[in-house]
This record gives C-alpha cells, structure tokens and sequence, in this order.
C-alpha cells in the first residue's frame, strides 16, 4: 500500500520520468498499426473526462514537450513513434555496446547445474521455449468506437484504433550474464503483502537453474543497505523450499532507507550485479534511481523490480500479486459483518478494506460476496449527510431490509475529515480512520432520528496483509518470479514484470509509477458493483 509521492529514497537524483535521464535502444519493434474508425457524434469534451483523454495522450506523464497536436496530419505517426520510444526497455548493451551476449543457461533437459562449467554452458539447442526479442503484447484490447462507451480511452474525437504493443516477457536464447559471475540479491520494501515468499523463492529457483550460486537476500528493504547490524541472508532453494507456505516476508519488509548514492556504494562494495526489488510505486521509484545511478557510473547491474501492491493500483497491469488473495480475505470479513447486521434487530456492518487511492478491494470484494448494500471508495464522491447521503439511505435500508452492510476503502472519505500533516516513514500521508468516522456518525444520526440500531466495526487489514498467498497469486508469482531473473539475464534494466491483458511483459518502470492506477467510475466494472449493492449516488 505504497504511494509514488515522494519516493521512499532520498536523493539529489531525479526521480521522475526524464528522456534524458535513461540511455534507450529499441529492440526491433515494428511499426504501430492504426486504423481511423468513423466518427461518432460526441463531443471531444466528453473524451477529456474522467481523464480518458489525458491518460491517452502523451502528456500524461508530465512531458508536456511532447504534447500531440490532433490537427497535425501526421499525429498518429508521431504517436506510434512516441509510443515506441516511451515503451523501450533499457539494456545493457546501451552503456556497454561490446557487451558480450552467450548462449542461455537455462535449460530445462538439465535442471541440475554443473558444479563447474568447463565444459561449457548447458543450453537447450533445439528447444523452441524461447521468446524472440520482437515478441510483442497488446497493451490495450478494445476497441472502443465511441468516447461515450462505458470506460472508454481515446487518443481523439472519433476513437481511432491504435495497438499499442509492449515486450513480451520470458527466457531469451542469448544473455548477457555468465551465472558464475552473478551475484544476486533480493529485498522487500513497503509493507507485508500476501505472496512475497512465492516470489523469492522462484527468484532463487530460477537463478540456480540459469547456474547462479551466489543469491543473497537483504534484510528489510533498502534500510539493509546501510544498516551495519543487519546481515546478508544466503538464499538456496533448501532455504526457501518452503516458504510459500507461510505469510509475510521471509527478508522482512521496512520503508524508508538510505540515499541512491549510499546504496549503490554498498552494492558495489557487495558485487552485486543483479538486483531484484519487490515493492509498490515508491519502491519502484527507488529501484529506477537505483539503476539509472548504476548507468551513471558505468556498473553492469540488472536492476529488475516486481511490482506488489495489495492495492493493485500499478499502471497497465491486470492485478498485482496479493490483490486476489486481499479480495477472497476481505469476504470474510464480509460475511462476518453480514452476519452480525442480520442476526442483530436494525444490524448495521461496517467494514473497512485497504486502498489508499483507489478502491479496487472494496469494490471487488463487494462484488463477489454479493451481501454489500453500500460501497464507498476513494474515486467516488459521496456525502455521508443530507437528502442524497449515505446516512438517508441507510435509514431506508433498515426501513425496507431490517440490516445493512457498509463497505469503506481506507482512502474514502478523507474530504470530511480533518487534515493532517504527519506522514509514514515512505512519506505517505497519514490517512484520518474513516471507517471509524462513519461508525459514530451512522450511531449519532440514528440517535437523532430516534431509531435503535445494532452497529458492529470490522477492520481485518492487518489479518489480510499476513495471509500466505491463495491459488491464484501463487501462480502469478511464481510466472513473475521467474520472468523477473528471465529478464534480468537478458541484459534488461530499469524494468518491472507485470501481467498484461492475461499475457506477461517486461515495461520500463517510469511508465508504472507515472501516477496510482484508480477505479474508473464510468468503467464497467464499477457499474457491475453499483448493479450489485444498487446503491444510489450520493451527492
């Protein structure tokens, strides 16, 4: 549950996203096909709501220079282009162009590596697993023919089509690391989410498969790059055999730490050259000043980052790990709420789930347990007071139903509380409690208008966070675990590994951490859950 503002390194080194800042190379990406569909009879201000326009456009990410002008005839051009260099992936080769790329290692005829390898590297010669660097993924896969359609995203007034394509992710036939030269390390920074050990361990059971003997794990976060109490933590697959089995994070988890420069001085005091980082936006932010700070001094290190966040608020991506495992969790605690409002005379459950700035698990979680009759998020504004708010409709609820239960992100409501000015050691704004702010104001109002009710608070984030990872992320991270060393290998840098459209794909990371992905409240995933609570608007 981390946030991109600030960062949660400290540096002189700029964060933000900056074409100067990166050396880029394209990998042979073909040229984009776009195709003009006909023009609707909309109105192009109604492109530019709910940010559509802004986020299709390439001003979305603060480069203003390079602003697309509709009225150009040759924009669509000019945007492929743009798009073509923003989606680049760093390599190796961009700083060191000699750079020697090998036969790969990984070799599934033989899954236990040579002691030594004199006689070569083993390789799997006739095998056809491997991706070609010109594999491309559809970034988006509608194709929306008018900018009112529910959670539209258009370029211009009459939605032309553009496929977007990004790098498809996997084991490459050549790589640009000798494993007996690797030393590689992971951390885990921010707070617990379900599925960190699943994506250590296959981060050190694909490294040994690839040959690499040297896998150490740095002990909470950054902080364990400049803390001299804590300790290396050698990593094996015996180590970590077992550790999907449990919750939390075998390296421990902590935010904050040192400078850039104070990090990248250990690593190199260290020898590490590969650096797999697991962490949300801020976390992410650190690792691409990690790896533009590693360019700036000519060091050959892969730094590889795997995005996790309960939130699942990561750009472009499906889901992020732990996301399916919060929201199978947060039913639960559902149905525990559900119970006591129903077995209780005029029951009220009030649940309060994780999400920051955006209210993916609130809103799934309301959506599968089908017993939520309100759903209050961040993107969504809401009055909890007057003819048309949440309280009014409460007290019709208890009228017509008897009981009623209340969903809440952590996020929701912050505009009818007081502010604060205190922040967690990432630089996160501290949040008021608004599930709190709801409970009493739901027993005040209730009080006023003379009716009983029986008002039960339930916040299971803490029991969420610790849970160990359920089916469905155990999957996700093993596939990104393993992409991760794939990439890594592959002489990728700056980059993170993510899901896309049910395919995975390497993205350069200023590209992820641009701002929080947020629920769409014209998307129609909202509208299913508003379908579900049939709740009305509350403003």
């Amino acid at each position: 549950m981390e946030t991109l503002s600030p960062p949660i390194i400290t540096s002189t080194l700029s964060i933000p996203y900056s074409n100067s800042s990166v050396l880029r190379r394209s990998h042979g990406l073909s040229s984009l096909i776009l195709r003009k569909q006909r023009s609707p009879a909309a109105n192009l201000s109604l492109i530019s709501s709910r940010s559509s326009f802004a986020r299709a456009s390439a001003v979305e990410h603060g480069k203003s220079s390079a602003s697309i002008d509709l009225s150009d005839p040759n924009w669509k051009r000019k945007y492929e282009r743009e798009f073509e260099e923003r989606f680049s992936i760093p390599h190796i080769t961009d700083v060191f162009p000699d750079a020697e790329a090998i036969r790969s290692t990984f070799c599934l005829k033989m899954r236990s590596p040579t002691e030594e390898f004199v006689g070569g590297y083993p390789s799997d010669e006739e095998w056809h697993g491997y991706i070609n660097n010109n594999d491309r993924v559809l970034l988006k896969v509608i194709r929306y023919s008018s900018p009112t359609s529910a959670g539209a995203e258009c370029i211009d007034s009459d939605c032309s089509w553009v496929e977007q394509w990004i790098h498809r992710a996997g084991p490459r036939e050549k790589i640009y690391f000798r494993p007996e030269q690797v030393k590689a390390a992971i951390i885990t920074c921010g707070g617990l989410c379900p599925g960190l050990n699943d994506v250590i361990r296959h981060i050190v059971i694909t490294l040994e498969i690839y040959g690499v003997k040297n896998i150490v794990g740095i002990p909470f976060g950054y902080k364990g790059f400049s803390d001299k109490d804590l300790t290396e933590m050698p990593l094996s697959r015996k180590v970590v055999q077992n550790i999907h089995l449990s919750g939390g994070s075998l390296l421990g988890v902590s935010r904050g730490g040192p400078s850039v420069s104070e990090i990248v001085d250990s690593m190199e005091e260290r020898g590490i050259n590969m650096l797999f980082v697991l962490g949300g936006n801020g976390t992410h932010a650190g690792a691409n000043a990690i790896h533009n700070e590693c360019r700036k001094r000519k060091m050959k290190v892969a730094v590889v980052g795997v995005p996790k966040t309960i939130d699942n608020d990561i750009l472009h991506m499906d889901k992020t790990f732990g996301f399916d495992t919060a929201v199978e969790e947060a039913q639960r605690a559902i149905n525990s709420a559900y119970i006591e409002a129903h077995s209780a005379y005029h029951g009220i459950g009030i649940v309060k789930l994780m999400g920051r700035n955006s209210g993916f698990i609130a809103m799934q979680a309301s959506l599968a347990s089908g017993q939520v009759d309100i759903c209050l998020i961040p993107e969504v504004p809401f009055n909890i007071h007057g003819p048309n708010g949440v309280l009014k409709h409460l007290k019709y609820l208890i009228e017509t139903k008897g009981s009623a239960v209340i969903c809440v992100a952590e996020g929701a409501g912050q505009n009818l509380l007081e502010k604060t000015n205190a922040k967690d050691a990432s630089g996160n704004t501290i949040l008021g409690d608004f599930g709190v702010h709801i409970q009493q104001e739901t027993k005040k109002y209730f009080k006023e208008v003379s009716m009983p009710v029986d008002v039960k608070y339930i916040d299971p984030t803490y029991m969420i966070r610790a849970v160990r990872a359920n089916a469905s992320d155990g999957i996700l991270c093993t596939v990104l675990g393993q992409n991760a060393v794939h990439g890594a290998f592959a002489g990728y840098s700056g980059i993170t590994v993510g899901i896309i459209n049910t395919h995975y794909a390497y993205l350069p990371i200023p590209e992820v951490i641009a701002y929080p992905k947020s629920v769409d409240p014209n998307s129609r995933m909202w509208h299913r859950c508003l379908t579900s609570t049939g709740q009305p608007d509350f403003i």
